[in-house]
């Protein structure tokens, strides 16, 4: 597949995202940009949120995640489920309750300035990184197959990348997001199952060649309960699982702000239970890919990659056909740019209502600021991205769920203390929480097997994480109690 039909192909796949966002667009405003004006068909949310879960980074890195970590991955699926409940029967009747828009307004009403401007600064990062990790990852596959033999910088690369999310949400925001990752999970799933088809076909498997493959292969291995100390031990995965679908779609602006557009709580729960249910078998298709790339790659002689993350794009666009090549480039664009648009939307939905005065605005200068944060937060967006091109060492699915466990814990604390006590906490000192009980669990986390006899650390480090943040919180209350 040469360079110039990856290009064309990009080319056309923005060609229909841009359509998407001209119709979608039309007769938008402020309450369109931030929650679609809450008439969102259930259905849709539900597929698009399918969409901005499956990144660049589960596109890529599942699959070759499998060579260090099996099947174990399932387990924290498994966990994923348990959360979505409580999302949809815990969280999503407060914020529908209270008639939110952004999320982190309730600190405010339930703790104070200073808690619910600390919430809000929480995300601000941990969103900033993430979607930076995923777009990091998409742009520097593209680097590898186009732009490098073309001359082009990576950071023009990455501007460009940007420059066209920016474009195509820039009006109708959550409206179009919505429409458009639906768009474009449908292209990742279809490009991820073909690509399955062809590997298949090329190893002289049918159906049950595939099945019989997949489970008679080492790495399928999904339970892991022999040593609490590993990483992938079931408990630890399972719980690490539930609590980061809490944290990172029931407390994320991000995925709330389309459970939000729906039109009320009833369409809200029910396009949760239906997009948790579907994220298991999403991600069997994905971890099955990892097993049959593993496969081929023996098969073939072809040799495993220093960093997993290779593994699919080297396959896909060196040893298969070039239309596997055409596939495996439409899903990672679709799966970069369902997670980034989504993101982006959200950042300036959370800056311009959480960190900006703009309650009292008129519409014209609440759109006005508006736009200038889409801008601000798209730059920013950028640097960050070529930051991490600086620093990439590990598995990047790894380093953002780390991430996460140390920027999102936090919040986990807050929301907890807030909804099931009826204490009030030291509203001034909340900041310094945010930040000290992180701090605390990274330093348990980087010694813990001499603190704790060789225990390591998995995904629950974000459960510790917030339970020192309730701790604290508790510890630092004042004596008044909410009404």
């Amino acid at each position: 597949m040469s360079s110039l039909q990856i290009l064309l192909l990009i080319g056309a796949y923005f060609i229909v995202l841009f359509v998407i966002s001209y119709f979608t667009s039309r007769h938008s405003d402020n309450q369109t940009f931030f929650i679609g004006n809450r008439k969102s068909p259930w259905y849709l949310v539900s597929i698009a949120m399918v969409g901005t879960s499956i990144s660049g980074v589960t596109f890529i890195s599942v699959p070759g995640w499998v060579g260090t970590s099996q099947f174990s991955y399932l387990q924290m699926v498994l966990g994923y489920l348990l959360g979505y409940f409580v999302v949809a029967n815990v969280l999503l009747p407060l914020y529908y309750r209270l008639n939110l828009t952004s999320i982190y307004t309730y600190l405010e009403q339930r703790f104070g300035f200073f808690s619910y401007k600390s919430g809000a600064v929480l995300f601000l990062v941990s969103r900033i990184i993430g979607a930076s990790f995923r777009m990091f990852i998409v742009s520097s596959v593209l680097q590898l197959t186009i732009f490098r033999q073309w001359g082009v910088p990576f950071w023009v690369t990455v501007s460009v990348t940007v420059l066209l999310i920016w474009l195509y949400t820039r009006k109708g925001g959550v409206r179009t997001v919505l429409w458009t990752d639906a768009f474009q999970a449908v292209a990742m799933i279809g490009s991820v199952l073909l690509t399955i088809y062809f590997i298949a076909k090329s190893l002289n498997l049918n159906f049950h060649g595939i099945i019989t493959t997949i489970r008679n292969s080492d790495l399928s291995k999904v339970w892991f309960f022999d040593d609490i100390n590993n990483r992938f031990h079931f408990i630890k995965q399972f719980l690490g699982g539930a609590f980061i679908t809490i944290v990172m779609t029931g407390l994320d602006q991000d995925m709330m702000q389309k459970n939000l557009s729906c039109k009320n709580y009833s369409d809200a729960r029910k396009n949760m239970y239906w997009y948790g249910f579907a994220f298991l078998p999403v991600n069997l298709i994905f971890l099955s890919l990892g097993v049959l790339l593993y496969v081929y790659a023996a098969s073939k002689g072809i040799p495993i990659p220093a960093h997993s993350d290779d593994i699919f794009p080297m396959i896909a666009t060196k040893y298969l056909s070039p239309v596997v090549g055409i596939f495996f480039v439409l899903g990672l664009i679709a799966a970069a740019y369902s997670s980034a648009d989504s993101a982006l939307t959200a950042l300036t939905t959370s800056v311009t209502i959480d960190l900006l005065e703009t309650k009292n605005m008129d519409e014209v200068t609440l759109k006005k600021v508006r736009q200038r944060v889409h801008i601000i937060l798209s730059v920013i967006m950028v640097f960050t991205i070529l930051l991490f091109n600086s620093f990439n060492d590990r598995s990047v699915i790894d380093a953002i769920f780390t991430v996460a466990g140390y920027t999102y814990g936090p919040l986990l604390g807050l929301f907890a203390f807030g909804m099931f006590t009826s204490h009030q906490p030291n509203d001034k000192l909340v900041p310094v929480i945010a930040i000290l009980s992180p701090v605390v669990c990274y330093v348990l986390n980087r010694y813990s097997s001499f603190l704790f006899s060789g225990y390591k650390f998995g995904f629950e480090l974000l459960i510790l994480n917030g339970a020192l943040t309730f701790a604290a919180l508790y510890f630092t209350r004042t004596r008044a109690k909410r009404s």
